[in-house]
């Protein structure tokens, strides 16, 4: 009776041999491909849910962001202690035309503190794409008036964008690559195509809403885009919207949403001036193809 007991012991230990040998092939067949096809939630979570910059990226974050909040700070404490409380951060048009009525008199009384102060906060959020810059402008236009308003909104979005640019090349690439992926493949193939009338595409990124100036701003010096071109892109692409934006500041009282500024007219004009722009590199490709 000890033999067939043996027996089945043996095949009960050969079966368990063979399917850890079986289990072990599969997991070193995996780990070979570098996990890329595996399709289980497990395999799956660790990258994406797992955050793109290193402590020492996050580290330089941090140090710039303190760094111009500390700026902001220093220049708030130089203003007049009695309009102090009154500066903050409009996110409705009602909240702009109660803040432009406060301001109103405090930027013809102190204009050098309040051009100051404007500027630098514009920047700010520029720089670490904070929300909110389009009633910035609108306030310009309601302060100042179309010629003054529209090179205060030119000047802060290109010095901000700028400042962008220059945190993105230090810390942006494996941000972006993690936010937008596939986004940024799209834009690396469409600069890799027009390098030679680079400046024309991304005067045409500028004018028409096609991607983001957010996207644009951060992803530019990933993608390899000159900063000079950047620059020059910038400062023209950002004329048209902004005149729209601060001219629309003036009638300040008759604006029920920010929606109302970019309707079906204003947005196929902006298209328009675009197309205008970019049909040199069009003409380029088609003689290039020839």
């Amino acid at each position: 009776m000890a033999a067939p007991r043996s027996v089945a012991v043996d095949i009960t230990r050969l079966l368990r041999d063979e399917e850890a040998a079986t289990a072990s092939a599969a997991a070193s067949a995996a780990k070979a491909k570098g996990g890329e096809e595996d399709d289980s939630p497990s395999g799956k979570r660790p990258r994406s849910e797992r955050f793109p910059l290193s402590r020492g990226e996050l580290a330089v974050f941090v140090g710039v962001f303190f760094f111009f909040v500390a700026g902001l700070f220093c220049i708030y404490k130089t203003m007049p202690a009695a309009e102090y409380g009154r500066i903050k951060l409009p996110r409705t048009i009602s909240d702009l035309r109660v803040l432009k009525d406060d301001l109103s008199k405090y930027a013809k009384e102190y204009p050098a503190k309040f051009i100051l102060g404007y500027c630098s906060t514009y920047i700010f959020m520029q720089t670490f794409m904070i929300p909110g810059t389009i009633f910035m402008s609108l306030l310009a236009g309601a302060l100042f008036g179309v010629i003054r308003g529209l090179f205060l909104v030119v000047f802060n979005a290109t010095a901000g964008a700028s400042s962008c640019f220059f945190l993105s090349k230090l810390i942006g690439k494996p941000l972006v690559s993690w936010l937008w992926p596939e986004k940024l493949r799209f834009f690396q193939g469409e600069i890799a195509k027009r390098r030679e009338k680079l400046l024309n595409y991304m005067l045409f990124l500028r004018i028409t809403p096609t991607l983001p100036n957010l996207f644009i701003n951060l992803a530019s010096p990933i993608v390899d885009i000159p900063f000079h071109v950047f620059f020059l892109a910038t400062v023209i692409g950002l004329l048209p919207a902004s005149l729209i934006t601060v001219r629309a500041g003036l009638a300040l009282g008759d604006l029920k949403s920010v929606k109302d500024l970019y309707d079906a007219k204003t947005l196929l004009v902006l298209f328009l001036i675009g197309l205008l722009i970019i049909i040199p590199t069009l003409f380029k490709r088609k003689r290039t193809y020839e």
